[in-house]
Parts: C-alpha cells; structure tokens; sequence
C-alpha cells in the first residue's frame, strides 16, 4: 500500500489547534521573557511552562478572557511583574499567538483532498485570530464555546461526531490530527478514532506547556511536523 492510500479512506480531519497548528508555546515564553526581562538562564523554560499550567488549571474558562489571570498567578509565583499593564500584555499576545513554520502551506495541501475541521479548546474569539493566522483553512470549527466542555472530556468529541454526522460524516471518514497526547490522542484513541500525532516536541525533554502523561498512547499515524503528514497524505509540495 502506498503512503498516500493509507489515507484514502478518510474524509475529514480534524484538528487541535493550540499546540499542533499554533505554536502556544513560543508565545508563552516569549512574552513572560519580553515582560519580565528575564533570560532562558535566569528563568528556565521548564519553570515558566509550570506556572502556566498550574494558573491554566486555576483559571480555565475562556481563553480571550482568563489569560490575564493565568500571567498574574504565573507571574506571583515566579516573581515577576503582575500588575494590570503585564497581565494585559499577556493576554493580548495571546491572541497573537503564531503558526508554527509549516503550518498554513501544510493545510493549504490537506484541503484539496480532505474537509478540515478545527476542535479547538480556544473560545470563539480566539480560534477567530488564529483560522485568520492560519489562512482560514477550516471547512467547519468547534470550540469550547460550543460544547460547553473542553477536551479531554469525551463529550467534546461527541458534540464534534454529531455535528460531523449532519453533514454525511461518519466517525469512521474521520483522522484526528493532534499534538497533546493528554487533550487528543489518548482520549480519541479510547473512543474509538484513528488517530494522527503530530509530536511538535520530538527530541526535546518532557512536555512542554502541555499536561504530562504517565503512557504514551502509539497512533496509528506519527509526524513529526504537519509537513510530513502532508507530504504522506497529499504528496510534496509542487
């Protein structure tokens, strides 16, 4: 069987977004470094990426709304400034979060031959920012405005199934394509989906800004960037 045939009998991707298509975590310790003026020496990565998901944790509802609370926690507990101008500053960079390199010509490729659908534990506003980053790519998108719950709660795949169906969709047309083993890939493969991991992290230690996992759960696919998907799955670039 070829690469490409190996896809064939998909329809629809979907996605996380924040982590696989947005680069989440250069935007977090870009702007607690340009905040506080702190150094990579000074102030491990490692150190911020905690903060930021225990003040996650503490804090999460939407995403266009709670991150100034999110930066102040981070910021208390590390020592940082945290009056009302940084935690503003935090929350508009948030926003602004960027694609990663290969994310935008990637997608571009996927659409001709797939429906691409954003599931996304961003708000509304936010996904808005960063499908218009991203080159509005996406045939349909769910957000945790929607749901009312965020991933890895199965309920957030049950809205997105229901709503895939009304269109003609059946779960078995769908690959969802994700970064967080502890959002995505553990909890799609449980209920059932072929799954795709996109591990932005290869050859780097632990895992980052998102929320470790005791086991690995193996994906019927594995990229290390959306590049290489595209190029399995549609072919390289022209």
């Amino acid at each position: 069987m070829s690469t490409q045939a190996a896809f064939s009998n998909f329809k629809v991707l979907t996605f996380d977004v924040v982590g696989t298509l947005i680069d989440f975590e250069t935007g977090v310790l870009s702007a607690v470094r340009k905040i506080s003026g702190k150094t990579p020496a000074e102030l491990s990565d490692d150190k911020i990426f905690e903060s930021y998901k225990r003040g996650r944790d503490q804090h999460y509802e939407r995403s266009s709304e709670v991150m100034f609370h999110v930066y102040r926690y981070l910021a208390k507990e590390l020592g940082l400034p945290s009056d009302d101008a940084s935690c503003d500053m935090f929350q508009l960079s948030v926003l602004r979060w960027s694609p990663f390199p290969d994310s935008v010509e990637a997608l571009k490729r996927l659409r001709t031959k797939f429906r691409l659908v954003a599931m996304t534990n961003a708000d509304r506003v936010a996904l808005s920012c960063y499908a218009h980053a991203l080159g509005n790519p996406f045939d349909d998108t769910v957000c945790a405005d929607d749901t009312g719950v965020a991933k890895p709660n199965p309920e957030f795949f049950a809205y997105n199934r229901g709503r895939q169906s009304a269109f003609g969709y059946k779960q078995s047309d769908i690959l969802h394509v994700a970064q967080s083993q502890h959002h995505d890939i553990g909890i799609a493969r449980k209920l059932g989906y072929k799954v795709c991991w996109i591990e932005r992290r290869q050859g780097m230690a632990g895992f980052g800004g998102t929320p470790a996992v005791e086991t690995l759960t193996k994906p019927d696919f594995h990229f290390p960037t959306l590049k290489a998907l595209a190029d399995a799955a549609v072919g390289p670039a022209a």
